[in-house]
């Protein structure tokens, strides 16, 4: 096993982090990478144990126009610095990997300041795409250029070209041997020719053990990169989708069928696909920012925490800050952040407490690293799902309803679970178990075994802490600063271009897709981490079956009232059931739907 199977990422966008000025003038190195040591601590004081950090290295403004791989970037500080820095995260248990900049350079680089020099004499004049000494461009160069994105400030390296591979695979063996690296993130992976990531992975192979390749991938067959001679793994954009408008548009189906389709895609093994999942970075807007309901902050950062992948947090949104594309600008979405201003946060912000529960969870619970993942229950608006490791099950539990929602689900041998969230206990009887999931959130039930008596005082601290709710279209707000929040949903885009999920998937009809209740319940105000108790209603015991159920016959041969009554009558042996939670039946017309909702009762 290597380190990256149990990894939890903490992502930094330097240049931002530290508030570097926007252009480079080259001048004296200013040591604002020494601001960050502090942040190693929070690093691992909220469970994470690696850490995704780039670009760093000498560019124009941006840092993906590159001037010199092998210099830190000067807004930054100097080598020793990054030297420096990389060691004191692995001395605190921190892995570290670099932004690898490697499909085009900016204009300083060495090698085409040459070819303005020399023109057709030049000995680099081969290491950029289609060179035209006859054409010109914006700078007056006096020749044109392959560039990247349709900006000639990114000139595109020609990938082809044995003398530019050599190059930077000589970079990779440099930042290992200077700076004692654990992995590079490929830049724009999805453009980068094969057999020039190829060579990358033999040159990671050559350098260290375990040495990591992840690429930024958008969209695709995700196995075209991953695998044995290729990449370890790969962003996953098609996950950060799902999790979002999954939630905004109550749909649950869409995110289950995007990870039925990943599993798939790495042969239904836990080892097949370890894909980087997140659900915001540099390039797209914050999660926070981008829920309807910023309730659901929880159980989307659960489905991050215990779905098949490795999860990442974008360095901020552990707090709840803010962050959406302003006039085509990303500055907003790479705030500069001074730590002393969260230095409450672990006790008193109750994401950053969700966040730091959750990595503590992950840290002590191997099947979510290295567990199988099953299917339990799905509904729009109900999830759940097991991940078995060896002879330990995991079961887990998400709503985003504004209801509590009972659940009847399949368990492992064993006689009891209990919340790692909420340290409810709860007994196995038959080999199922019976739990109900407070209103937009969700649990992780983990079996209950000899030397896990203090299960509650190590994980459930977070539930004496409810978080800022909000339901529907209703919320409070506030600025990036305090922690609050605004309710504008916005589209979001990649560097790459807007729209990220392009795996086919028979996405549930458009009515099926529930839109959010405006109406705050007293049951959202409640804390995201109790597990709620409800009494039904006078009208809900006095309710009779209108339908009468033929239980006789297969499901496939009811009528679509028969299916909702036989739901209905599933959910009333599993406890009291809600008005609203009668709607949702009532209201769910689509017989395929309900097939599937009556058949994962048991």
């Amino acid at each position: 096993m290597a380190w990256y199977d149990e990894a939890v990422f903490y992502h930094i966008y330097p240049l931002g982090l530290t508030g570097a000025p926007k252009q480079n003038s080259y001048g004296t190195p200013e040591p604002r990478l020494k601001t960050l040591c502090p942040w190693i601590s929070h690093i691992r004081e909220i469970g994470c144990n690696a850490l995704y950090i780039g670009p760093l290295f000498e560019s124009v403004g941006h840092g993906y126009e590159t001037t010199d791989y092998k210099k830190l970037d000067g807004r930054l500080g100097t080598n020793q610095d990054l030297a420096d820095f990389v060691q004191e995260c692995h001395r605190q248990g921190i892995r570290v990997i670099l932004d690898g900049v490697f499909n085009h350079t900016g204009r300083d680089f060495f090698a085409f300041q040459d070819i303005k020099r020399n023109r057709e004499n030049s000995p680099y004049k081969d290491w950029y795409c289609n060179v035209n000494f006859w054409g010109n461009n914006e700078y007056n160069d006096g020749f044109s250029y392959e560039n990247w994105g349709g900006y000639n400030l990114l000139v595109k390296l020609n990938q082809h070209n044995p003398a530019v591979r050599d190059y930077i695979c000589d970079v990779i063996r440099f930042w290992v041997k200077e700076f004692d690296i654990d992995g590079i993130r490929l830049d724009a992976a999805d453009v980068l020719d094969f057999g020039y990531m190829q060579s990358l992975r033999r040159v990671a192979n050559e350098v260290k053990p375990d040495f990591w390749l992840m690429g930024e991938v958008i969209h695709g067959d995700y196995t075209r990169w991953v695998n044995e001679g290729t990449l370890h793994s790969v962003t996953n954009y098609h996950l950060h989708k799902a999790l979002y408008s999954g939630h905004n548009d109550h749909n649950y189906f869409e995110i289950a069928h995007t990870v039925r389709r990943l599993y798939e895609m790495g042969g239904n093994r836990p080892d097949g696909l370890k894909l980087y999942n997140f659900v915001d970075n540099h390039d797209v807007e914050r999660i926070y920012t981008k829920l309807n309901n910023k309730a659901h902050f929880t159980p989307v950062h659960i489905l991050l925490y215990t779905l098949p992948g490795v999860p990442s947090i974008y360095y901020g949104s552990e707090f709840g800050i803010e962050g959406r594309k302003e006039y085509g600008s990303d500055a907003s979405l790479r705030p500069a952040l001074s730590l002393e201003d969260y230095a409450d946060a672990p006790e008193k912000n109750p994401r950053t407490r969700l966040i730091s529960a959750l990595g503590k969870i992950r840290k002590e619970t191997k099947a979510l690293s290295f567990g199988d993942y099953k299917e339990l229950l799905l509904t729009t608006r109900q999830y759940a799902f097991s991940r078995s490791y060896g002879d330990e099950t995991v079961i887990i539990t998400v709503n985003n309803d504004d209801s509590v929602f009972s659940m009847n689900l399949a368990a492992g041998n064993v006689a009891e679970y209990a919340g790692a969230l909420s340290g409810e206990r709860v007994p196995v009887r038959d080999g199922r178990i019976e739990v109900r999931v407070g209103a937009n959130s969700g649990e992780i039930w983990l079996p209950v075994r000899e030397g896990m008596e203090e299960l509650h005082t190590l994980f459930s601290e977070v539930s004496e802490m409810p978080l800022e709710r909000s339901s529907g279209n209703t919320s409070e707000t506030s600025s990036e600063a305090s922690l609050k929040y605004e309710t504008e949903s916005t589209e979001d885009e990649t560097a790459a271009g807007s729209g990220t999920d392009e795996l086919p998937m028979e996405e549930a009809p458009e009515s099926e897709k529930e839109k959010v209740s405006g109406e705050t319940t007293e049951e959202s105000q409640k804390s995201a981490f109790e597990i709620k108790t409800e009494e039904p209603s006078e009208k809900e015991s006095a309710e009779e079956t209108k339908t009468p159920v033929r239980k006789d016959i297969p499901y496939e041969e009811m009528s679509i009232e028969e299916l909702q009554e036989a739901i209905l009558d599933k959910m009333r042996k599993n406890g009291p059931i809600t008005e609203q939670m009668q709607r949702d039946v009532r209201e769910n017309v689509y017989r395929n739907s309900l097939l599937i909702w009556v058949n994962s009762f048991r």
